[in-house]
């Protein structure tokens, strides 16, 4: 399997591991999460599929990958995630960590490249994943803002005594 097949289709198993993820959920918040990471998703794989448009034309080597390397694997199952995120609205940090271990994966692959269009090609693959981690953190951090926001004391109902 190429080395862009394997991203492509590792953000495919992602978005529908989110889509599953958001169908299976009762709440209104983690529903909303899971149809929000599984769009990333695919905003993530239109920005694969464009850049594989753009090394076709250069003409780049593909470095061929065992298709066992190439397989979404969520650190938390299904079950477990959604059971978890019910009393602790945190577990969601799993999906950054997997993240973050994806671009890693493709840096470690880029360092060990021989050719040097082959590394490139890695490196702009881990530069993807690294704006995907971004928008990520982004969701996160927009869900929880209503759960953090702490009312300035003049917009409180302190009294003056």
């Amino acid at each position: 399997m190429n080395i862009v097949d394997c991203a492509v289709k590792k953000t495919l198993e992602a978005k529908t591991y989110f889509e599953k993820l958001a169908s299976s959920s009762t709440l209104a918040d983690l529903k909303r999460l899971f149809n929000l990471l599984a769009a990333a998703e695919q905003e993530h794989y239109e920005a694969l599929m464009k850049l594989e448009k753009e090394v076709e034309k250069g003409g780049t080597a593909f470095t061929v990958l065992n298709e066992a390397a190439c397989i979404f694997r969520p650190l938390v199952e299904k079950r477990n995630l959604l059971a978890e995120l019910e009393t602790d609205p945190d577990a969601y940090r799993h999906v950054i960590t997997e993240q973050k271990e994806s671009i890693t994966f493709y840096e470690d692959l880029a360092a060990k490249a021989e050719a040097g269009a082959t590394r490139d090609l890695l490196k702009m693959i881990a530069e993807q994943e690294r704006k995907h981690a971004d928008i990520i953190e982004n969701i996160y951090e927009f869900m929880e803002s209503p759960r953090t926001y702490l009312a300035w004391g003049e917009f409180s109902n302190l009294k003056d005594l």
